[in-house]
């Protein structure tokens, strides 16, 4: 009976993870519909312009929607930490669904003008509130859901269904470009993606009404309402200071070889739209891949090491490899180059969530990891695009490689100054 017991639970606590990745990958999905179809709605929502100044005004907006993340990873945090992961994990779906909607139906600059631009960036604030709180309460979730033992294999999936949300942006995206010609997709073909994803969102929100609690919040549930969340995070200053650092070199890396890749290879590279997005989505699929490896690969080695590896190879490696694929004129030269990149920035990404959860007490966990991350991806990773457009712009595109390069050497002194919490995890103190 106890092992009729045991079982159910595992399957129980199996199926909480199962529904809160792939609410995951529905609200990826509909926040990088936005950066895959940039290069077709660009033409819409603003003014006649160059390519670059208009991939510049969707990027800039872009960049906005982060300005909200740290708020919802502060609102949202607080919630989870409150209510609950599962609820915390609700709200943003919903959010995201709305903020999806409203892109699909705004009309477009010719039509409304000024207000097009202004209604697209409403719904990215709502939508960077919507993200900001679900990295900070799924990476929560998952870490607590997760056996002891395989924490590390489990927290990786956020990273890798991130990056199946995005993915299935660019399979869309390569649907349509197969099925519609370029006027098309520029004129109506565009809104279709954000249609899709406000409707899946659906689906995303009974699979999230359905979910378990963790035991980590029940069990201490009044403990959590009972705490003064600000406060208890000031006094975890040194755990906030290691979530920005830890966040730094990656997330900038993450954006740079994923969201700006595509504009990448068509704007410097000379790829064709199809070639560029065909070459990003098969990258992509192999980093979906890598996450639960080197997740599975921290539960034995320990988390440190893999990010230091990160932080090394990082320094030393993104300029070289930038400065290669600015000749790739070709998937067979331009896919090695990604996937090298984007397997030295899977050494940080499939780690990235449990660390930062095994940084912060049951109380205000969700908020620790929520709000430094938020802050750091607000600053850094949604800036990421728009630094490298601007840098071109300006005749200088190779210092956006050693901007990046030196992002992940203040990671790296970050990771070397940061304990192994596998072996000292505060979630085994709930």
């Amino acid at each position: 009976m106890i092992v009729a017991r045991n079982r159910s639970r595992s399957r129980g606590a199996l199926g909480s993870i199962f529904a809160g990745t792939i609410g995951n990958v529905v609200e990826y999905y509909d926040w990088y519909a936005y950066s895959a179809f940039a290069i077709y709605f660009s033409k819409v929502f603003f003014p006649p312009a160059d390519q670059t100044a208009q991939l510049l005004n969707a990027a800039a907006i872009f960049a906005v929607g982060f300005v909200m993340r740290p708020i919802g990873g502060w609102l949202l945090g607080l919630y989870a930490d409150r209510r609950g992961r599962k609820a915390a994990l609700l709200v943003s779906i919903l959010a995201m669904c709305f903020g999806s909607l409203v892109i699909a139906i705004t009309p477009g600059y010719a039509q409304i003008g000024v207000a097009a631009p202004v209604i697209l960036v409403t719904a990215r604030l709502l939508q960077g509130l919507s993200l900001g709180g679900e990295y900070a309460s799924s990476a929560t979730y998952l870490s607590e859901m997760a056996p002891r033992g395989a924490r590390g294999f489990y927290s990786s999936f956020i990273f890798a269904t991130l990056s199946l949300g995005q993915l299935l942006a660019l399979g869309v995206l390569v649907v349509l470009q197969l099925t519609l010609d370029d006027a098309d997709l520029q004129r109506w073909g565009w809104r279709i993606p954000f249609i899709i994803g406000s409707a899946v969102a659906v689906v995303g929100i009974y699979l999230r009404r359905h979910m378990a609690e963790t035991s980590s919040f029940t069990s201490h549930e009044n403990r959590t309402r009972r705490a003064r969340p600000l406060r208890e995070l000031l006094r975890h200053w040194r755990a906030c200071l290691q979530v920005v650092g830890l966040t730094l070199g990656g997330t900038v890396s993450f954006y740079a070889f994923t969201t700006y890749m595509q504009k990448y290879l068509i704007n410097t590279v000379g790829m064709s739209k199809d070639m560029a997005t065909a070459t990003s989505a098969s990258a992509l699929a192999a980093f979906i891949l890598l996450q639960p490896l080197f997740g599975a690969l921290s539960d034995r080695l320990g988390r440190r090491p893999l990010l230091i590896a990160f932080g090394v190879l990082g320094t030393l490696a993104t300029t070289p490899i930038f400065t290669g694929l600015s000749t790739a004129a070709t998937w067979g030269q331009a896919f090695p180059l990604i996937f090298a990149a984007l397997l030295i920035v899977s050494l940080y990404s499939s780690v990235s969530a449990v660390v930062k959860a095994e940084l912060f007490p049951v109380e205000i966990r969700a908020l620790g990891v929520g709000l430094p991350y938020a802050l750091t991806v607000a600053l850094f990773g949604g800036t990421a695009e728009y630094v490298a457009l601007w840098f071109k712009s300006s005749g200088h595109e190779s210092w956006f490689y050693w901007y990046v390069s030196a992002a992940c050497l203040i990671s790296l002194v970050s990771f070397l100054a940061t304990a192994e919490t596998k072996t000292r995890s505060r979630i085994d103190e709930d």
